[in-house]
């Protein structure tokens, strides 16, 4: 897999757990961007066992501040910011 498909990969698996942590935790939405990295960060910890084996592969050695890089990205590509 190249750099850039694993990169484009963890945004997907890092959106999916954006979309239910603001799912389960609306609150989130006010959150600051480190806050979301690092309950994203939890919530992969405690759920990587759902991901596919390459899933886990891409994420198992991700950190919080690679999290809060992908969602700042996310959020610069869709005018967020």
């Amino acid at each position: 897999m190249t750099e850039q498909n694993a990169s484009d990969e963890n945004r997907k698996i890092i959106n999916r757990f954006l979309m239910t942590l603001t799912k389960e935790q609306p609150q989130m939405y006010y959150a600051t961007t480190s806050e979301i990295a690092r309950s994203i960060h939890r919530m992969i910890k405690e759920h990587t066992n759902r991901l596919s084996v390459e899933e886990q592969a891409l994420v198992r050695r991700m950190t919080t501040e690679e999290i809060e890089g992908l969602l700042g990205f996310h959020a610069k590509k869709n005018n967020v910011e």
